[in-house]
This record gives C-alpha cells, sequence and structure tokens, in this order.
C-alpha cells in the first residue's frame, strides 16, 4: 500500500471553512465568470459560447487534449520558447495538481533521488517520496530574501538524481527564481543529464517586477535544455479555478508519452467541456488582458499588506513577493517567533479570519515557526475588511498567543 501524507493545506482549509468571514488563506486571483470575462473583455457581447460545445458529440476526444487549447497553449509559450513548442509536445489535465501528480508518478520511483526547492507546495515533496524516491531539500535562505544558493545545489547532486523540482513563483512565499539563475540551473541540471521540472502555476502573475527587467523570469521552456517539464493551469493567475484544465509541456517527447501513458490509467482524457471554455479564457483577445488586469490587482493588494506589516513592524514581517498573490509573514513577539498553529485557531475564533499556518503546512524538513501564508488576490475590500479585523486581534489578543516551542 502507497502511503500518501495528509495534504495539510487544505485540510486545514477545509475543516474550517465554516467558520471563516475573511478568508485569506486562498492562493488564486479573483474569481470570474465566463460571462463576465466576455462582458468585460469584449466589446461585442453577443459572443455564443455554448453553442459549439452543445452541439458537438461527446465522446472522449483527443488523447493529448483539445487541438484548439493546445494549440494556445503552444503559441502561449512558443513565444519566449527556443523554436517552436510543439502542439503534441502537450497534454491537459484536470487541473495543475493532477499534472504535477502525472509528473511525479511517471518519472520518479525507487532507487532515485530528486532534488525539491523549499519551502514548497506540499505535493511537490510528499508524492516523490509516496512513491519510493530518496528526497533532498534546496532550501532557500530565509535571512536572504528566499534566495536560492546554487553551489548548496550541486552538493546535493548525488548518482542517482533524477529530478530537480522547482515552483516559480514559489508558494509559499511569493518569491522567484531571475532569469540568470534559472539559467544557471539549467545549465548544472544539463551538465548533470537532470530532469528540471518547474511549476510555474502562478506565471505570468510577477506583479512587482516589470517585463522590462533583464531578471524578469521566463518560462523553463525557454532555456534551450529539452530535459525539462512545466505545469500549468487556469486556476491561479486566470481567475477560473472551477474550470479544471492544467497542462504538462515538455520539449522531450518521451516524457510527454510517459505523461499520457499514467494519464490513460487515471482518466483517459480531460472533460472536453472544460476544456472548450479553457481555449475560450487562452484567446489572446481575454488572456493577455485578464492577466493585465489581475495583475494590477495583486500590485495594488500586495501595497495594502505591506501597509499592514509596516504598521505592525514590531511584531511581523516579510520579504515582499514579487509574484503570486500569497506572501509569507512572520509574527513575533520580543524577538521571538509565535506558535503560528494557535494563532491562526486565535485569529480564525476570535475575528473570522482564516490564515495558513507554516508550521503545519509548509513544514517537513524545517518548521517555519511563526510564519502564516496571507492571500491577497481576492476582492480588494475583503481584504482591507480582513486586515482591519487581524488588526484588532493584534491589538486585543495578540498577547494571549504563545510562544513556539520546539516539540
Amino acid at each position: 500500500m502507497v502511503k500518501i501524507e495528509k495534504f495539510e493545506v487544505d485540510h486545514w482549509i477545509l475543516t474550517r471553512s465554516t467558520a471563516v468571514e475573511h478568508n485569506l488563506a486562498h492562493s488564486y486571483c479573483l474569481p470570474r465568470s465566463i460571462d463576465g470575462i466576455r462582458d468585460e473583455f469584449n466589446s461585442n457581447t453577443d459572443v455564443d459560447i455554448l453553442s459549439p460545445i452543445l452541439s458537438k458529440s461527446l465522446d472522449y476526444g483527443p488523447m493529448k487534449g483539445c487541438e484548439d487549447l493546445r494549440s494556445k497553449i503552444s503559441h502561449f509559450y512558443s513565444s519566449e520558447s527556443f523554436g517552436q513548442l510543439a502542439m503534441e509536445n502537450i497534454v491537459t489535465t484536470p487541473g495543475a495538481s493532477l499534472a504535477n501528480f502525472l509528473v511525479l508518478f511517471s518519472l520518479l520511483g525507487p532507487g532515485d533521488h530528486a532534488i525539491v526547492q523549499y519551502p514548497t507546495y506540499q505535493q511537490l515533496y510528499s508524492l516523490p517520496k509516496s512513491f519510493g524516491a530518496d528526497l533532498s531539500f534546496w532550501k532557500s535562505k530565509e535571512d536572504d530574501d528566499w534566495r536560492l544558493d546554487l553551489p548548496d545545489l550541486k552538493s546535493l547532486i548525488r548518482p542517482n538524481t533524477k529530478m530537480i523540482i522547482i515552483s516559480n513563483p514559489q508558494n509559499p512565499t511569493g518569491a522567484i527564481i531571475g532569469k540568470q539563475k534559472l539559467e544557471e540551473i539549467v545549465q548544472i541540471a544539463r551538465s548533470h543529464s537532470i530532469i528540471l521540472f518547474s511549476d510555474e502555476v502562478y506565471r505570468p502573475l510577477f506583479h512587482s517586477i516589470s517585463p522590462a527587467d533583464p531578471e524578469y523570469p521566463p518560462s523553463i521552456l525557454s532555456m534551450g535544455y529539452e530535459n525539462v517539464i512545466a505545469t500549468s493551469s487556469l486556476s491561479k493567475a486566470y481567475s477560473v479555478a472551477g474550470l479544471r484544465i492544467g497542462w504538462i509541456a515538455s520539449h522531450n517527447h518521451e516524457i510527454i508519452d510517459l505523461c499520457v501513458n499514467a494519464r490513460s490509467y487515471a482518466l483517459i482524457t480531460a472533460s472536453q467541456i472544460d476544456e472548450h471554455f479553457a481555449s475560450f479564457i487562452l484567446n489572446p483577445l481575454y488572456a493577455d488582458r485578464l492577466i493585465d488586469k489581475n495583475r494590477s490587482l495583486a500590485k495594488r493588494n500586495v501595497d495594502i499588506v505591506q501597509t499592514f506589516i509596516d504598521r505592525n513592524s514590531t511584531i511581523c514581517e516579510w520579504v515582499k513577493p514579487t509574484g503570486a498573490p500569497i506572501g509569507f509573514i512572520k509574527f513575533t513577539r520580543s524577538a521571538q517567533p509565535v506558535d503560528d498553529l494557535d494563532f491562526c485557531n486565535k485569529l480564525l475564533e476570535k475575528k473570522g479570519v482564516l490564515l495558513v499556518p507554516g508550521q503545519k503546512c509548509f513544514g517537513d524538513d524545517v518548521n517555519f515557526p511563526g510564519y502564516v501564508r496571507l492571500g491577497f488576490g481576492g476582492d480588494t475590500r475583503q481584504l482591507e475588511a480582513g486586515l482591519e479585523a487581524m488588526q484588532g486581534f493584534l491589538e486585543s489578543d495578540y498577547r494571549d498567543v504563545p510562544l513556539y516551542t520546539q516539540q
């Protein structure tokens, strides 16, 4: 029997959702409707979205996914990739979570070693372990703006290292890996013939760095190395998590074939209805303007959170995120981290504010005492209301939160 650890962040949110007045635990941009996107970004509001799919015979469809959708995804990457990213080198999935699952399930097993950027989304380290792979954590530097150290990466490589796993932007910190460091990571992976897998689910939502900046992160697919894999979806940056469409992309067709084979055991194909609407969203007429809108929203909201942190600078701090609508905030008292689990429970009980505790949901090899993940991609007024409720808690109940003690 395969032992899979409890998915802590999802379990935390699921078991506390009934008491929430201010949900700041989310990790996506403001959810939108199909009609809303069409009406906001297209002067022709009579565009018929439904008829093409309502009149379609719903067989299994193409094994790798809807060709129109994969063509749009191919165009999305090919604008910056080396050469053309062939449509045949893309396979759709129900969300990025299953895309990640299929990559890890298809390529890692007993006898393999993987290196995982850390902290990161639990799926990216718990799944390789459950499949029998040996794991090393490539730890970003908490005291150096969550930067990654390349000598540390080199020191972790073994003869059986098969994969390096990164996420860009990073969950939960919102930190990015800039272009130069990405190029150096690729060079290291290439020199050792290691697969490089990047979870790019938050791309291209970089709100605090300009596309004109030389360090603006391109997709890993643009780096000229065949053995790279990128996964993504419409859930985070594109505001439609309810459309369960993600994808796997790689210049290596053998990797794609392995993922397609694994997908055949689990679901055969993705929903053609979801793929139809996903293709609509990824029309450049909508997609580019939607990303611009969400980038502006995240930029406005991250500054609001920064103002809250500045107001309470004696007890909280963060490395201001560069991408993704999330950030990792550290709460202290007398320069010592508080018990973030107790903090989150008391904050929810007293003020109805839901956050994600770092030590429970992002701690495996290392705990992150005092840290909480806060999502700021939603409605600005709701964010302000949640922060005001947090302010009230800090002024009236924060002294009752104990300091963190090592278990």
